[in-house]
C-alpha cells in the first residue's frame, strides 16, 4: 500500500495560521508601505515540439514536459524515490485483480469544479476511446474497467494481474482531467483543465507555453515559483544563446556535446546531469544461423569494452550499462559484469572452443547513420575494432536509413543489429519485456522458456521485494543467453544560470522536467 502521513502538513499550518492571529509577523503578507512583491517567473528554453496538450494525445517528450507540470496524476515518483507515492489518490491492490485509489478530499480544478471518482473514470475511458496512434492507451491493456463506488474512490478492474499498474499510474497518461470540460471523443489539443501544479495561461503553439501557479493544487509538487515560460526554439544554436545571454534561467533537450563542454567551462551558468533511461544495446537476429549460437553469442558479451566504446565514440558524455535495466529501477542488476568480469580474449576463446566454432566467425553488423545521432558510427567501428582485435571474429558492417533499416532488422539481414530505447513507463518490466516478450519491439526471435516465466513472474508478484528478486533473475538469465548486449545509458543534462535552485530535483529519467522545485 502506498501510505503518506498528512497530518503533520496541516498541524504546520494551523500552527503559521494561528502564530499569525497572536500578533507574529507572516513574511508572506505584504508589508505596509511597500510595494507587492515582483512575481517570480521561471523562463524555460527547449528545442522540443509539442504534439498536443490532451495526455490522451500522443506520446511524445515534448507534449510530457508540459501535461506533467498542468495535470494531476493519481500517483507519482518523487526525486530519489523509486517507487509510487500519493499525489492526487492513496492506492493499493486489494486483490491481485482489483486496485483501489482513495481520492484526497477537496480537490478540485482551476475552473472550480470539483475533481471526484468521475473524472478519474472519465480520464482512462476517454483515452483508452481515443486510441491515439503513437498516443497511450496500449499502457493500461490490463485494464477493463474503473468503476466508482463513491466520488472519492475509485477502482481499477484488471484480466490479470499486473504489478506494473502503480508505475503506470504515475505517467502522463494517467493523468486526470475535467470531464466537463473536455469532449469524449476527440482531443483538446490546445487547451488544458488539470489539477496539477500549474494552470495553462496562454499557449502559441510551436512558440511558447506560459503556466501559471494553481494555488489550488493538493500534493507534493506544488510550485515554489509563480509560473514558467517555456520558449520553444528551433536548434542549438538558439538555445545556447538563449542561457549564455540571461534569456533563459533553465535550457534543456539540444545542446550537443560540444556546446555542453563549453558550457561546463563557464562560471555563469550550471550544468546539471542525471541518469537518462534511454540506453543503447546490441540485439542478434534469431534468424540467423550464426546469432542461434550460444556460445558466438556469449562470446561477444565477453569481448565488449563498454567504457572504451563510451570514451571513443561520446566522449565519456553516457555511461556504461551492463544490464538492460538501468539503474534507479527497481530490482536493477548489473548482470553482465557479474556474468563476464572484465573483457577477456582468453575468456572468449574458451567459450567457442567449447563449443566446436571455428575462429575466426564471420559477423554482420547493422547500424543506422542518423536515427542514433552522429556517435552511432563511431560506436560501431569500436565494436568491430574490439572483436576484431580478439582474432576470433570478422566483422562487416553494413548501414541504412531509417526505416528501411527497421525493416533489415526483421527481414533478419544482420546477426547482429544497434538499437536504441527510452521506456514508456518507470519501470523495470519496460526494459525486459521489448526483448523477452513474443510480441516484445526488439525479441528478434529469442525464445527462453525460463525467461518468459521469469516475466510473467515479475509482472504479477505484488510482493515489492520479491518482485525486485525476480527482476534480478531475469536478468540474470539474458546475461547468460545473451540476446542483446547492453553497451551504454543516457545522460540528461540541463542548463541553468547560477541562481536557480532546485534543478536537479526538476529532471525525470523518461527526459521530461517537472518544474514545480524551480526558483530563484
Amino acid at each position: 500500500m502506498v501510505i503518506v502521513s498528512w497530518c503533520r502538513v496541516a498541524v504546520s499550518a494551523a500552527l503559521v495560521l494561528g502564530l499569525a492571529a497572536c500578533g507574529e509577523p507572516d513574511d508572506n503578507a505584504p508589508h505596509q508601505g511597500s510595494e507587492t512583491p515582483k512575481a517570480m517567473l521561471v523562463r524555460v528554453a527547449t528545442t522540443d515540439t509539442i504534439g498536443s496538450l490532451d495526455p490522451a494525445g500522443p506520446y511524445d517528450v515534448g507534449s510530457r514536459t508540459v501535461q506533467a507540470n498542468l495535470y494531476q496524476t493519481l500517483l507519482t515518483i518523487m526525486p530519489g524515490k523509486p517507487t509510487p507515492v500519493p499525489d492526487a489518490a492513496d492506492c493499493q491492490f486489494d486483490s491481485p485483480t482489483t486496485y483501489t485509489c482513495s481520492l484526497k478530499e477537496g480537490l478540485t480544478f482551476p475552473n472550480g469544479h470539483e475533481l471526484t471518482s468521475a473524472d478519474v473514470k472519465f480520464s482512462f475511458e476517454r483515452m483508452v476511446r481515443l486510441k491515439t496512434p503513437d498516443g497511450p492507451a496500449a499502457l493500461f491493456s490490463s485494464v477493463t474497467s474503473v468503476s466508482t463506488p463513491d466520488d472519492l474512490t475509485a477502482v481499477f478492474n484488471l484480466k490479470r494481474p499486473d504489478a506494473r499498474l502503480p508505475y503506470l499510474l504515475t505517467t502522463t497518461a494517467g493523468s486526470i482531467v475535467d470531464q466537463e470540460y473536455y469532449p469524449p471523443n476527440k482531443l483538446l489539443d490546445t487547451k488544458a483543465m488539470g489539477s496539477g501544479p500549474y494552470q495553462l495561461a496562454a499557449y502559441r503553439p510551436g512558440q511558447s507555453v506560459t503556466l501559471e501557479k494553481f494555488a489550488g493544487y493538493k500534493g507534493p509538487r506544488g510550485a515554489r515559483n509563480d509560473g514558467v515560460e517555456l520558449t520553444l526554439l528551433k536548434d542549438s544554436t538558439a538555445l545556447y544563446e538563449a542561457i549564455t545571454t540571461g534569456k533563459a534561467d533553465l535550457a534543456f533537450h539540444g545542446f550537443g556535446p560540444s556546446l555542453l563542454d563549453r558550457l561546463r567551462k563557464s562560471d555563469q551558468v550550471q550544468v546539471v546531469e542525471s541518469d537518462y533511461a534511454a540506453i543503447r544495446f546490441f540485439a542478434f537476429q534469431m534468424k540467423s544461423l550464426t546469432a542461434r549460437r550460444p556460445a558466438v553469442r556469449r562470446a561477444v558479451a565477453q569481448l565488449i569494452d563498454r567504457p572504451a566504446i563510451v570514451k571513443k565514440a561520446y566522449g565519456d558524455h553516457v555511461t556504461p550499462l551492463y544490464s538492460v535495466v538501468p539503474p534507479g529501477f527497481g530490482g536493477q542488476a548489473d548482470a553482465f559484469r557479474t556474468e563476464y568480469n572484465e573483457p577477456s580474449k582468453a575468456a572468449a576463446a574458451a567459450i567457442l572452443k567449447q563449443a566446436g566454432i571455428a575462429v575466426p566467425v564471420p559477423l554482420t553488423v547493422g547500424w543506422t547513420p542518423t536515427q542514433y545521432g552522429s556517435g552511432a558510427k563511431n560506436e560501431v567501428l569500436e565494436l568491430k575494432r574490439q572483436l576484431e582485435a580478439s582474432g576470433l571474429f570478422r566483422v562487416t558492417l553494413r548501414s541504412a536509413e531509417w526505416p528501411q533499416y527497421q525493416q533489415a532488422t526483421r527481414a533478419g539481414a544482420y546477426d547482429l543489429y544497434q538499437g536504441g530505447w527510452i521506456p514508456e513507463y518507470p519501470d523495470a518490466d519496460d526494459y525486459l519485456a521489448p526483448f523477452v516478450a513474443a510480441t516484445g519491439e526488439f525479441n528478434s526471435g529469442y525464445r527462453s522458456a525460463a525467461a518468459a516465466a521469469l516475466l510473467e513472474q515479475e509482472t504479477t508478484e505484488q510482493n515489492g521485494l520479491e518482485r525486485d528478486k525476480v527482476l534480478g533473475q531475469l536478468q540474470g538469465v539474458l546475461a547468460k543467453e545473451a540476446p542483446v548486449i547492453p553497451s551504454w545509458q543516457g545522460r540528461l543534462a540541463v542548463v541553468a544560470g547560477k541562481n536557480l535552485e532546485n534543478v536537479e530535483g526538476a529532471l525525470n529519467p523518461l527526459s521530461f522536467l517537472y518544474l514545480s522545485g524551480l526558483r530563484r
